[in-house]
């Protein structure tokens, strides 16, 4: 399926899930998980950590709680355990599971970010390829606009030529 690619914080996206970039023990710490906590507040922190810890590659979904989506979906592409370092098999287990997930609850409308390519150290360029490629090979029933997120100027330009510009 296709996606675009935006500049911009997860957490001030309005969409029918965002995705977490999350690790296995699925506590909120920084990142991409941190400014969805301090968005939507700490009783997203405390519904995710009650539905962990989770496969590497596995989600959990949370309501979205104060940010502006029905759900949260928690992807673990990051183990809290051993060095905590995502893989490329780990982003795209996390990436696939993530859009099934939205699918299977009707979203028409995700935001995903790079998931396991900042805490986590996976290579941002061959991290976004990934994701895309999951992306791209995805078959919605439901899902229609899929965006991918970067934060920075350079992470939004590192993304975009990694993927070939927009979806």
């Amino acid at each position: 399926m296709d996606f675009e690619v935006i500049q911009g914080d997860i957490a001030d996206q309005s969409a029918d899930a965002l995705v977490n970039a999350a690790g296995t023990s699925l506590r909120m710490g920084s990142g991409v998980a941190g400014a969805l906590r301090r968005t939507g507040g700490e009783e997203l922190n405390r519904a995710a950590m009650a539905k962990g810890p989770v496969d590497l590659g596995a989600v959990a979904v949370t309501d979205a709680f104060a940010l502006d989506a029905d759900y949260v979906i928690h992807a673990a592409a990051m183990p809290h355990y051993g060095d905590g370092k995502a893989t490329a098999e780990s982003v795209r287990d996390a990436t696939r599971n993530a859009l099934a997930a939205a699918d299977e609850r009707g979203c028409e409308s995700l935001v995903i970010p790079a998931l396991g390519c900042g805490v986590a150290g996976f290579d941002l360029r061959e991290g976004a390829r990934l994701i895309a490629e999951e992306i791209r090979a995805f078959d919605p029933e439901s899902l229609r606009d899929v965006r991918f997120v970067a934060y920075s100027d350079e992470e939004v330009e590192t993304v975009r030529e990694a993927v070939g510009a927009d979806g």
